[in-house]
């Protein structure tokens, strides 16, 4: 946490997810996949360079980090497919695929947030290869159903270099993660739109504040 503003001032929340390893669990990944997946904590390792920066620079703002972090492989305890997790929201989440555990524990650091009553919450997660497939290298997805927010942070991307482009986030979508035997799904039950189906998850936990999702 750093505290640079006033004490009244609701703070703006940070969440990076911070997967040290992914073998894509039960689901493993296939050998051209798993290469490299010690940068699935790059959003963890934004968000902590995030407020070193705000304290460096002296920044007027409260701002905090919060980085779930986890390593994601087989093993005798891991988590399977079927199985049902209840959230720290008390939503309880049915695992359809272990190599979506990037969203489940965004989706209890979401539900952390809430205790900080924040201004605004935004996340930043390597969650999906769809976001890559459709954007390229050259620009992260960014998902908010606040048109204001969406706006300033494609204005900031520009700005900074670090390129940002929204991608759908409709009520519609959310069709797609009803869960059978749970109350939301980790992964759609079709095999389209990736990337949003991501965020339309993480969605189902922060619909009690001002939030962005960077995918």
């Amino acid at each position: 946490e750093y505290r640079g503003g006033a004490k009244s001032e609701k703070p703006m929340v940070l969440i990076g997810k911070g997967v040290t390893f992914d073998t894509g669990g039960l689901n493993i990944k296939p050998t051209d996949g798993i290469y490299e997946m010690h940068m699935d904590m790059s959003g963890g390792a934004a968000v902590i360079h995030a407020v070193i920066l705000a304290a460096k620079l002296k920044l007027k703002k409260n701002v905090v980090g919060l980085v779930p972090a986890v390593e994601n492989m087989t093993s005798g305890s891991s988590y399977r497919p079927g199985d049902v997790l209840r959230s720290m929201s008390g939503k309880t989440i049915e695992v359809l695929n272990t190599d979506a555990e990037g969203r489940i524990i965004l989706a209890d650091a979401l539900t952390y947030a809430k205790r900080y009553q924040p201004r605004l919450v935004v996340d930043a997660a390597t969650l999906t290869g769809a976001a890559v497939i459709a954007l390229g290298q050259r620009a992260s997805a960014v998902f908010t159903s606040d048109e204001r927010l969406e706006k300033l942070f494609r204005e900031l991307g520009e700005e900074s270099g670090d390129y940002v482009w929204p991608l759908p986030l409709w009520e519609e979508y959310e069709e797609e993660i009803k869960g059978t035997f749970g109350d939301v799904a980790n992964v759609q039950k079709s095999k389209y739109g990736g990337a949003i189906i991501g965020a339309v998850f993480l969605w189902q936990f922060a619909k009690d504040f001002p939030w962005a999702h960077i995918d």
